[in-house]
């Protein structure tokens, strides 16, 4: 089954980073996948998009997607200034958000059915973890524990391995526990 995500994040917060990780845990379990970002002359803080398709068989599609069955937000910020309604997400779609409250509004979000909404403090764990740079919580592990959390796609053990692959275990380490904090401590809200 083919899966298509999207991270919707902040320059800095390492939305194009996760991506990347996210397809490498995916061949750990022999999967397929791609990755890319889009930007521009963006800057720290300018919203970041990122893609990951991943896949049981070889994905034959390329290039940017606005309909998504997963879409990850890293700042609920975002969710805020309408910038989410952008993309589409599928009926029994998933929505991860980077935040502290209890209740995301379906007027901030495109849907074409049901969408089954989780969110995680990310940004808490990786300022109690120290995964900060210049005053910018480095979100992107715990989201991609998240991510494993809500949708199963890839296992936690293979994000992990992937972080520390990519990362070194000098970093990796840290983030490692990010990402299963943020795997333990997502929550379901439920569908809108």
């Amino acid at each position: 089954m083919l899966h298509e995500i999207i991270f919707l994040g902040r320059g800095g917060q390492g939305a194009v980073t996760a991506s990347n990780i996210l397809v490498q845990a995916a061949i750990y379990e022999n999967k397929y996948g791609q990755g890319f970002p889009f930007f521009g002359a963006e800057r720290r803080g300018a919203p970041v998009t990122a893609y990951a398709r991943i896949s049981d068989k070889p994905v034959l599609k390329h290039g940017m997607f606005n309909e998504a069955d997963v879409l990850v937000v890293f700042d609920d910020s975002l969710l805020k200034l309408g910038i989410t309604k952008r993309f589409r997400l599928r009926n029994n779609a998933v929505l991860i958000v980077n935040t502290a409250l209890r209740h995301i509004d379906k007027e901030q979000l495109t849907v074409a059915g049901a969408v089954k909404v989780y969110t995680v403090n990310a940004t808490r764990i990786a300022r109690d973890l120290g995964l900060v740079i210049a005053g910018w919580p480095l979100v992107n592990t715990a989201i991609l524990g998240s991510l494993a959390a809500a949708t199963r796609i890839v296992s936690v053990q293979s994000i992990e391995k992937a972080i520390l692959d990519y990362l070194g275990s000098r970093l990796g380490e840290k983030n490692v526990k990010a990402a299963r904090s943020a795997y333990e401590e997502t929550a379901f809200l439920g569908e809108v």
